[in-house]
């Protein structure tokens, strides 16, 4: 049947179809897409290995002075259960202090599955948000190696709790079962520096920054690993009990969780580091419609709302930060045949986001509780959130003195459009805010007053055409962070400033499949993470770093009932990092389940990200 011999009517169910065909990331997946084990049969008899492209850490040719295997743990019908765990304590044969520590999450799986969430916890505190790829009949399998030196104060600590969440269903059509592996990796006064940048780190920054503080500036997806000076002194969760993970499921705007925190009164400086993920019918929430168009077309979807969300956090109500999220894409949706074997930017390890609270210090150190809490405003159910309080505490002084003298937090402005007819219809969101918050911190290392200064700028346009059978939506998020530390003469001590980039494109086609309850999906997809970090000292000595992130989709697949039946999928992957060492670039093409090009250099060009 083709496009231009369907009724209206015809029109309308398969747009409802396709709608809430991105809506939902829930428990059983009715809304992800899976390859059909019957359509997709394989002559290769062994596991794929999946990537995500990312700055690599330090490979297996630099062997750690120690490795400690954690925790083994297979993942079945685990959805609603408590963290699988384990007991931690640091290595006896392999004491620190370490240089880095790294975390290696192994996965295997072989059948039929979707995509799941996963979480890793040390104490309550998460060190890892990641995802699953699908797998094959063959088996499939991959590793996560993440930089986690920044949590080191608690490593040094024994007895711990390791928890892991991986909330997986397992019945007789889909008999994925995941097996995982959690590991650290400790290393100490080693050079990680490259010897050969095709095969290891290619680029690392690890200099001292002025006084005795050595700044180590890696993690390229995480902003906060780029300003952590040292590793912080103590490290105390914004979480829950742990009864199904950690995380706060957030289920709409209104919906506010909290924990009551008393921080010790010789904190010197304070930050938070915020976990997100987004699920259910907020999963895609850059492309969900306003409610009115909803309601207007009868349509049965609950993907609302608009597409505007930011997390924000509040100490007693009042917000001392916020942040709009990369948009992360998941390994089952949109096509799953793009993200094979090389996954969507952050799939394997999203994104972390610092929020300085030093400003606020002066309210912080009365030695009274203060509530803690974490929001998404605009949201629907549901998003998964946490966080980690890092505090760097004065070892000469058992209290310290602070004042917040400003605040300016004005809200945003928005210009928001909205015109439909029918199904068709066209939306965009325009939304800007400044911010600046001050305050000093008077220590036994001398009276320094810190000034945080952002910009955020949000473009949200979403177009639909022939009765919503062709849907566009293009995303534009930049923000730009300025963090000047002065002493109490006005001196400048510090300056440091963080940009980032997320744009995004994507264009999907939906049409009657040639066979009975099948239809057609033709999709395009671009998406970037872009991040510039600068920082100059009072001694002149400068640090700048760049990545930029790039990757584009294109392909379709015939669907029923959520498998895809047969389909094409081609990725190209453009990763490029810079500091004052060099540059390095890894440009792959994947498509249907191959990589095809993997080429590494050190030569390219960057531009710094503005706003």
């Amino acid at each position: 049947m083709s496009s231009s011999s369907s009724t209206p009517i015809l029109l309308l169910l398969i747009f409802s179809s396709f709608i809430i065909n991105f809506s939902s990331s829930s428990a059983n997946h009715p809304d992800h897409y899976f390859k059909s084990l019957k359509k997709f049969q394989s002559s290769n008899t062994n596991a794929t290995e999946y990537i995500e492209i990312t700055k690599p850490p330090p490979p297996n040719p630099i062997n750690p002075n120690c490795t400690l295997l954690v925790l083994q743990n297979d993942f079945n019908n685990t959805y609603g259960s408590p963290p699988a765990s384990a007991i931690y304590s640091p290595p006896a044969n392999c004491t620190g202090p370490w240089n880095q520590i790294f975390l290696d999450y192994s996965v295997s799986v072989d059948g039929e599955q979707y995509d799941r969430i996963s979480g890793v916890w040390l104490d309550g505190v998460e060190i890892l948000r990641t995802s699953t790829a699908e797998p094959n009949p063959s088996g499939i399998y991959w590793k996560v190696r993440k930089d986690v030196t920044r949590y080191s104060s608690l490593f040094n600590q024994s007895n711990l709790t390791l928890s892991v969440i991986l909330e997986n269903l397992v019945n007789d059509e889909f008999t994925g079962i995941y097996h995982v592996n959690v590991s650290l990796l400790y290393y100490q006064d080693q050079d990680l520096n490259p010897v050969d940048p095709i095969e290891v780190e290619p680029l690392k920054l690890n200099r001292k920054l002025g006084g005795s503080s050595e700044t180590s500036v890696k993690g390229m997806y995480n902003v906060g690993a780029f300003t952590n000076e040292t590793s912080a002194d103590l490290i105390i969760p914004v979480s829950d009990n742990g009864g199904e993970g950690f995380w706060f499921r957030v289920q709409n705007e209104s919906d506010v969780h909290s924990k009551t925190i008393q921080i010790p009164q010789n904190t010197r400086k304070a930050v938070l580091e915020v976990y997100v993920s987004f699920h259910g019918n907020d999963e895609f929430w850059y492309s969900n419609p306003p409610n009115e168009y909803i309601l207007s077309n009868n349509l049965t979807t609950q993907r609302g709302n608009g597409a505007f969300r930011q997390v924000f956090a509040a100490v007693d109500g009042v917000t001392v930060g916020s942040v709009t999220p990369f948009p992360v894409i998941f390994t089952g949706v949109i096509n799953p045949l793009f993200w094979e074997p090389v996954v969507a930017i952050g799939a394997f390890n999203l994104p972390t986001y610092d929020i300085d609270l030093t400003p606020f210090l002066g309210f912080l150190l009365d030695g009274k509780n203060h509530s803690f809490g974490l929001g998404v405003t605009d949201s629907i159910s549901f998003w998964l959130v946490d966080a980690n309080l890092h505090l760097w505490l004065d070892h000469g002084s058992d209290v310290v003195q602070a004042k917040s003298v400003l605040s300016l937090t004005p809200p945003i402005q928005f210009k928001i459009k909205s015109k439909s007819k029918g199904l068709n219809g066209k939306f965009s969101i325009k939304g800007e805010r400044e911010f600046e918050y001050s305050g000093w911190v008077n220590s036994s290392a001398g009276n320094f007053t810190t000034t945080i200064q952002e910009k955020f700028k949000f473009k949200n346009k979403i177009k639909l055409d022939n009765y919503g059978q062709e849907k566009e939506v293009e995303q534009k998020i930049k923000v730009k962070t300025k963090i000047t530390t002065v002493n109490e003469i006005g001196q400048e001590i510090s300056k440091s400033s963080i940009s980032r980039n997320y744009p995004l494109e994507m264009k999907i086609s939906t049409l009657p499949g040639a066979e009975k309850d099948t239809f057609l999906s033709i999709t395009n997809v671009t998406h970037s993470l872009e991040e510039t970090y600068t920082r100059s000292l009072s001694s002149n000595e400068e640090v700048e770093i760049s990545v930029q992130n790039s990757q584009d989709s294109g392909g379709w697949m015939l669907i029923k009932d959520h498998a895809v039946l047969s389909g094409t999928g081609t990725t190209t992957q453009v990763l490029s990092y810079q500091d004052q060492n060099g540059c390095y670039i890894r440009n792959v093409t994947a498509a249907n389940g191959k990589i095809l090009q993997d080429n590494t250099t050190l030569t390219c060009v960057l531009s710094s990200v503005s706003v």
